[in-house]
Parts: C-alpha cells; structure tokens; sequence
C-alpha cells in the first residue's frame, strides 16, 4: 500500500511583497519553491514584485527561476487562487491598471482584507508613508547605493554557507538592527501607518516595502510586514480561522497571532 501524500497547509490568503524580480538580489529559487507549495483562496502581491526601477536604471538579471516564479503564479491561479498585485515603488507604472479586473488577476491601489475572525486590514506597499518619516532625495539615493552593495556582500556571504551545508542568513538585516538611524525610521514607518489605520478605523495593517517581517500588536491595532525576497525570505499568511502567521521561505513559523474571539453581531 502505497503512502499518502501530506498536503500542504491550507491558508485562506497569503501576503507576499519586495520580490524584485529582475534583480540580480531576488532569491527567485527559494520563493518558486514556496509558492509550488501553497494552497491559499486568495494571494496578494504587496508591490515590489517585478523590479522595474532596477531594469530600467541598472542591469537586468532575468535567471531561469525568475520565470519559474511567474510560471508558479500562474498555476496558483489555474488552481483557483485569487490574485491581488498591489504594486509600489519599484513597480510603480502599473499602478495605471488599478481598478481594471485583469485575465489573471486584479491590479489594486489598496485593499481591505478582512480576516476570517472579522479584522478588517489595510494593505497597502507602504512607500506612501516616506513623506511622512522624513526619508527621500539625495538620503534615498545614498541609501539605495549602501544597501544594494551589503545586499552584494549579502549573497556572496551566504554562497559560501550553502558551500558549507549552513542555512540562509541575512547580513543586511543584522547590520540594520544594530543601525540606529535604520531602526528610527523603520519605527516612524510603523508608526505612521499605525497612524493612517487608526484614522480610517481599521484594525491593523499589511505591508511591505521596508525589507523588514514584523507581525506584532499595538495599542489594539495589528502592524503586520510580510517582508521581502531579497533579505529575510518571509511571507504573511492567514489561516482558516483568522490566525496569522509569519513564515520563512521553508515555511517555517517565525511569529504568530492567534485568532480573535468576537462576540457575534445581533440580528
């Protein structure tokens, strides 16, 4: 008698952002790998998918796993997983087709995403709070020239520790908590869209944009930060009863919040 084969979790939706594709610093391999394993109802692209800044302004690096991500995307989708892309600033001409319902998916400004246990979520990319924390100009571009060449050291590092059977490890984000400047503006970036959230009255935020996983609760309000595919290879996803969970790339549990219990409504 011949074994059965363990399916893979179902998730009601999956989060995913910062992908850049196109980029030599997309880790293209591991997330065809993650998405070749997912079940989920609805998945949402947080922006960032396809970097068209870094082919326009740098030198594209379209590899054969690039493709391998589209080509598991599309099998989702054939699967009967809804596609939600919310594009950002690396993306951020397709924001032309927000509105139109596309063949394969629907292109979206934002969305609120209501959980299973009734949190109602904004998601969003997340470069509109850069006005906000103060992050622009020649502090931008300086910024970009520092991370792209510690996101260089990055790969070269953890080419030597696939070399010696060691798992993935993020240099970058290592030097970010240990920045102080990068920690207060990933704190005024939390803040702000803690902020944007709470005068819309939701219950909490989905983004992306800022290379940095985080799914913590404060002051009643969830700030969840699916990360990215370039750094720490993480993924948000809700299960069926509205938990929420923060995944890497192995699918591996890194945080999560449980579900709410609410009280329900009156007829």
């Amino acid at each position: 008698m011949k074994a059965l084969t363990r399916l893979p979790p179902h998730r009601r939706a999956v989060f995913l952002s910062d992908v850049h594709l196109g980029s030599r610093h997309c880790h293209a391999t591991e997330l065809a790998r993650f998405l070749a394993e997912l079940r989920c109802e609805r998945l949402y692209l947080v922006g960032d998918i396809i970097d068209l800044w870094w082919m326009a302004h740098r030198r594209a690096s379209w590899r054969p796993a690039h493709s391998d991500v589209i080509q598991a995307l599309h099998a989702l989708r054939g699967a009967g997983t809804e596609i939600i892309y919310i594009p950002g600033n690396h993306d951020a001409s397709l924001r032309r087709a927000c509105g139109l319902m596309l063949p394969a998916m629907q292109v979206r400004r934002r969305v609120i995403h209501v959980t299973a246990d009734g949190r109602r979520l904004l998601v969003v990319h997340g470069d509109d709070y850069d006005g906000i924390t103060h992050f622009g100009g020649l502090q931008e571009r300086f910024g970009d020239w520092l991370y792209y060449r510690i996101l260089t050291g990055n790969h070269l590092l953890n080419a030597v520790r696939r070399r010696l059977g060691r798992r993935y490890w993020s240099l970058s984000d290592f030097l970010k908590k240990r920045s102080g400047a990068a920690e207060r503006y990933i704190e005024r970036f939390v803040q702000a869209g803690l902020d944007d959230v709470r005068r819309r009255g939701l219950d909490g935020i989905v983004c992306g944009h800022i290379h940095r996983a985080a799914l913590v609760e404060r002051d009643g309000l969830v700030y969840a930060n699916d990360g990215d595919w370039v750094e720490s290879l993480t993924a948000l996803v809700e299960d069926p009863d509205g938990s929420l969970r923060l995944l890497d790339h192995q699918g591996n549990m890194l945080v999560e919040l449980a579900a709410t219990a609410r009280l329900p409504k009156a007829a």
